[in-house]
């Protein structure tokens, strides 16, 4: 395990730069992580995928996959991936501060 900083405190994250313990999570960790993986700006319809992420993270009790977020997000597949290109359900889970989902590879 590894340590990496955001807005100004030490935490901890896996291989893969996910937040080992999602609690340390706040907007300006967001906005952190969100530069380190090629997004410069959150949006409104960012902000909205991110918190529908961590609400059901919270509900289920796991970060949502892709499908999930895209049919309960109020933000389409098409629209997921101009806001997190690189991989949307990976990217939305970390820059929600959540762990990787079990469907992303």
């Amino acid at each position: 395990m590894s340590t990496r900083e955001y807005a100004g405190q030490t935490v901890d994250v896996d291989p893969e730069g996910f937040l080992v313990d999602s609690s340390k999570w706040n907007r300006d960790v967001a906005r952190e992580i969100a530069a380190e993986v090629g997004i410069p700006q959150l949006s409104d319809k960012h902000w909205q995928v991110i918190e529908f992420c961590r609400k059901d993270a919270e509900e289920k009790g796991e970060a949502p996959g892709l499908r999930r977020i895209s049919q309960h997000s109020g933000v389409n597949m098409k629209e997921l991936y101009q806001l997190f290109p690189k991989g949307p359900g990976k990217l939305a889970a970390r820059v929600s501060g959540l762990k990787k989902p079990h469907s992303c590879i």
